[in-house]
């Protein structure tokens, strides 16, 4: 299989990425990381945020930025974002008000669009990463597809949580080659369980109610309900440039145990050489 650089996203080890996130990445490079994504940056300065990636020899591949945040501050994002050489930001998540079907989309749209162009003119990609609910359907199609097809290619790209589009229903490989040549980042996250059956929202206050279905964890790649080789191959043949390893949740061992379980598997694969 094709070698390809593999990313890790903070917030699997938020807690300790906190207290110490050089320490934090050190241990990443040392696993085989290449790179890190962002969500928030702990309070640091783009000077130290700089200094860390140089000293530990990780990349800043891309950073997920609120729809909140980004409203508020358009120019001030990106100047951190360039001042740190970070390529990508990925609006991460929109609430209730803000998603596919809902009032609040159409605005959604618009604002991704002003930033997607404003991100363009500075060098930087606006990505979208998504969850399960936009896969609603919205004037025939889903929701994702409605938001991907309403804002040019060159002003949003995807970020595909493969996780969530199995999580939905479909099939992620083929979701994946959907949008070949739109596909920078791929995120490569596991699970167990099935929609329904635990609290995947649990994290940020939106539990689901559980009914008899399997109780939904996130899990290490290769250790889950996910075909990790049929998504990899699918990154790969879409143009992906970068593997973005993401668990939002850990069980019985750390979040960096956990960490490096996930790049093993990748290690399996063929995807990294030790």
């Amino acid at each position: 299989m094709k070698q390809m650089p593999v990313g890790y996203q903070l917030y699997s080890a938020r807690e300790e990425a906190k207290k110490d996130l050089k320490g934090v990445c050190r241990a990443l490079k040392a696993m085989g990381y290449d790179g890190v994504e962002f969500a928030g940056f702990y309070g640091r300065s783009a000077e130290e945020i700089k200094a860390i990636l140089a000293e530990t020899g990780l990349r800043g591949v891309s950073s997920h930025v609120s729809a909140a945040d980004i409203e508020k501050n358009m120019f001030g994002v990106i100047a951190y974002h360039q001042a740190i050489g970070c390529k990508y930001i990925a609006v991460p998540y929109l609430d209730q008000e803000h998603r596919p079907g809902a009032a609040g989309f159409p605005a959604m749209i618009r604002l991704m669009y002003r930033f997607g162009k404003l991100c363009k003119e500075a060098g930087i990609q606006l990505l979208y990463h998504n969850h399960d609910f936009e896969f609603v359907d919205v004037s025939g199609m889903y929701g994702l597809d409605f938001l991907y097809a309403a804002v040019e290619p060159e002003l949003l790209k995807t970020e595909i949580d493969v996780c969530w589009v199995k999580y939905a229903g479909v099939e992620p490989a083929e979701y994946v080659r959907k949008y070949a040549g739109r596909a920078p980042l791929v995120h490569m996250k596991d699970f167990v369980g099935k929609k329904g059956g635990g609290t995947p929202y649990a994290l940020i206050g939106q539990a689901e109610k559980a009914d008899e279905g399997v109780a939904f964890e996130y899990r290490p790649l290769g250790h889950g309900c996910q075909d990790v080789k049929a998504v990899t191959e699918a990154a790969i043949d879409a143009g992906a440039e970068w593997l973005i390893v993401e668990q939002d949740d850990w069980y019985k061992r750390s979040p960096l145990e956990q960490a490096k379980e996930s790049i093993d598997t990748l290690y399996g694969l063929g995807v990294k050489i030790r």
